[in-house]
């Protein structure tokens, strides 16, 4: 694979406080990051704002201001992750669909594949710059855009199941899953307009949990154990 799009989940960046960051769970999620660009892949990156913000839960915020306050606590979440990824010896750069002043760049596909073909890491953070649209459609939207192979989605959990397994020990853990039994059966890798963004432009997802020892570098590197999602 050339270029993949990295989702991290928010809450599993916090580790077991559920909240802010776990700064060890960062750095070895960047050292990670860093063995796959040292490797030639091309990285971009989206973090959710779970571990900041779950403004849709609110009945007392305008949703469109809750979601407004989620695309920013994503941008928190990109330059810090950034910061440490620089600190372990990586170049990056954080693209946004809105302006922040000297925080961030404008995103564009053309700056994107500038930045990559430098060898920089690009977060894409603000998700789509939009309210109503959740960070899921964000990273499928931007993998679309700048054609990445695969978007890699490192939860909290360690793939995609058929209910809930924290609720149901019973739960069953897919291997694969075609991306229409995901529709059919709301499934929930990624919310539902997402995964009809994937599927209509053939988008592949590989979901697994990012507590799991080196699991990006393994997820890439023939150690895959959590679930692919596949279109064809």
């Amino acid at each position: 694979m050339r270029r993949i799009l990295l989702k991290l989940s928010g809450e599993a960046l916090a580790g077991e406080k559920k909240t802010g960051f776990d700064e060890e769970t960062v750095r070895k999620t960047a050292l990670q990051v860093k063995e796959l660009a040292e490797d030639g892949m091309q990285i971009g990156i989206v973090i959710g704002g779970g571990n900041f913000w779950r403004g849709r839960t609110s009945e007392n915020i305008d949703r469109t201001k809750a979601d407004q306050i989620g695309m920013l606590a994503t941008i928190m979440n990109c330059i810090y992750v950034s910061e440490v990824f620089r600190s372990v010896g990586m170049e990056t750069s954080i693209l946004t669909p809105f302006a922040c002043g000297t925080f961030t760049k404008l995103f564009s596909k053309d700056r994107a594949n500038k930045y990559f073909a430098e060898g920089k890491v690009v977060f894409f953070a603000g998700g789509t710059g939009h309210p109503y649209f959740s960070t899921d459609t964000g990273v499928v939207l931007r993998a679309i855009e700048v054609e990445a192979d695969v978007i890699l989605l490192a939860k909290s959990i360690d793939g995609v199941y058929d209910a809930d397994p924290n609720q149901n020990p019973a739960a069953k853990k897919y291997d694969e899953v075609h991306i229409e039994e995901v529709i059919a059966k709301n499934l929930q890798v990624v919310d539902m307009t997402a995964s009809i963004l994937a599927r209509d432009n053939k988008m592949p997802m590989w979901v697994f949990g990012l507590s799991g020892e080196n699991s990006i570098v393994n997820t890439l590197k023939g150690k895959f154990s959590g679930t692919k999602v596949v279109v064809e």
